[in-house]
This record gives structure tokens, sequence and C-alpha cells, in this order.
């Protein structure tokens, strides 16, 4: 069947802030960056992977979709998981660059993991092997 993702996506209230924190902070590349109408398609790649999987930022103008981010914040559920090679390593650069983390590296078996606020809305997991 050959089915894979291409495009997953976060809900972000402020676009342009999305992704200056996705980029300047995170290291995402943009890859399309469309405008329609007020917003935007507006899409970001791994550093590295040009083809690789897209993660759309998307304006949560929608009233479920404010609803849905701010329920899975407020319950400490992570909008999306991203994989590093280091999960401390990350944190600690991350942290030293103001990013603010929920949760510090956390051994769980056989995965050490951690999350961030991504200042839009939204709480990030990031993943490494233990």
């Amino acid at each position: 069947m050959g089915i894979r993702i291409s495009v997953t996506s976060v809900f972000v209230d402020d676009q342009a802030k999305a992704l200056e924190f996705y980029t300047d902070k995170l290291g995402f590349v943009p890859k399309r960056d469309i405008p329609l109408g007020e917003f935007r398609w507006l899409t970001l790649v791994g550093p590295g992977e040009p083809d690789g999987t897209e993660l759309l930022l998307e304006p949560d103008q929608h009233p479920a979709a404010k609803a849905y981010t701010a329920a899975l914040a407020a319950d400490g559920i992570p909008s999306a998981s991203f994989a590093v090679d280091d999960v401390t390593a990350v944190h600690a650069d991350l942290s030293a660059r103001g990013v603010q983390f929920t949760q510090k590296p956390t051994a769980m078996g056989p995965m050490v993991t951690a999350v961030l606020d991504d200042t839009c809305g939204n709480l990030i997991q990031l993943t490494s092997p233990a």
C-alpha cells in the first residue's frame, strides 16, 4: 500500500510567532509558505530532511481547535512529539536559550522524554533513546 505521513499539524495561535519559535529555537526549516487569505499554508521540515514529513503551523481560528489545544495543554498532554538524538543535551541547550519546559528529561523505559511549551498554545514532547 505504501501509505505514509506527508503532513502533520499543530494548531497555533499566531503563525508568525510560531514560525519564529519553531525555526529560531527548535531549528526547523521553512518548506512552504503560501498565502491563503488571512492566513498561510506554512510548513516546516526537519534540518537535513528537505523531503521529510512537513509540520503545518495551522491557525487555531476554529473554536474547536482552540478548545482542543487548550484542553490538551491543561491536562499536560503534548500536541506533537519530535525525536532528537539526546533529550538531556537538547533540554540543556533550549533551556539556556529561554525555552520553558513543563517536564525535565525523564527516563521512561527505553526512552527519555521532556516536554516544552511552544509559546503558541502547545506542549511538545521531545524523545530520544535512553
